[in-house]
């Protein structure tokens, strides 16, 4: 009658952080990209004299988001590689999460801003720019390799116990 539960939780609390970061940048990285950029595609807002400015103010928003959290999963898995014995490949997989973040932020994010912006008041913009086609691209790619680096870094984290 007088059982007392030893039960305790064995994860650490850098991979308890890692974790949630991981699936919450994951679960905000598909909205945007399945979500609502399709939505605001489909619905003829690129075409739009002020798309460039609110596309712009939602990157600028989420980028800053996205550097905070490859902060807290680079600095978690440098802590984590103290306790536990890592693969190199976690922590190169960690810096390639802050690598593309940081190359979204200050590279893409305001050449695709700088390339749709409409400077002549006269014109209306019906099409989209050539440029912005590769720049889309490129960012195609780097998401696709953000999604694949924290989808491993979440199995790996998951699974070291």
């Amino acid at each position: 009658m007088n059982a007392i539960s030893n039960v305790e939780f064995k994860r650490p609390i850098w991979q308890t952080a890692v974790i949630l970061t991981l699936g919450f940048w994951l679960s905000a990285s598909l909205i945007l990209d399945w979500v609502i950029m399709p939505s605001l595609y489909f619905s003829g807002m690129m075409t739009q004299a002020g798309f460039a400015t609110a596309g712009y103010a939602i990157f600028w928003n989420f980028n800053r988001i996205e550097l905070l959290s490859a902060g807290i999963i680079l600095t978690g898995i440098l802590a984590m590689n103290k306790t536990h014995s890592w693969r190199a490949g976690t922590i190169v997989l960690a810096v390639l999460l802050l690598a593309v973040s940081l190359v979204d932020t200050y590279f893409l994010t305001p050449q695709m801003s700088a390339i749709g912006v409409q400077l002549n008041l006269f014109e209306t913009a019906t099409t989209i720019p050539a440029g912005m086609n590769l720049l889309h691209g490129g960012y195609w790619v780097l998401e696709s390799v953000k999604l694949l680096a924290a989808g491993t870094l979440l199995s790996r984290c998951w699974q070291e116990v």
